[in-house]
């Protein structure tokens, strides 16, 4: 994968601050994007400090999710 865009909370399962380290473990250089509805949750302003690559505040735009991917993949949207 590119990019791994994944939730800051899942009720009943891992969420995004836990599921970041175990994606660290197989891949340190992993692009990962943290989405969440939690606008005050401190991960979102202080996504990097996480493991996080970007972050984007629901509900979001086709447009925010775009700008955040293109920052990511260095402009390169699809192959």
């Amino acid at each position: 994968f590119d990019v791994v865009i994944m939730d800051l909370t899942i009720p009943g399962g891992m969420g995004g601050k836990v599921a970041i380290q175990e994606f660290k473990k197989y891949d340190p250089e992993v692009k990962a994007i943290v989405a969440s509805g939690y606008s005050s949750d401190p991960i979102i302003s202080q996504y990097a400090e996480y493991g996080f690559s970007g972050c984007v505040r629901k509900p979001f735009t086709v447009k925010e999710l775009s700008e955040v991917l293109k920052r990511l993949l260095g402009g390169k949207t699809s192959e």
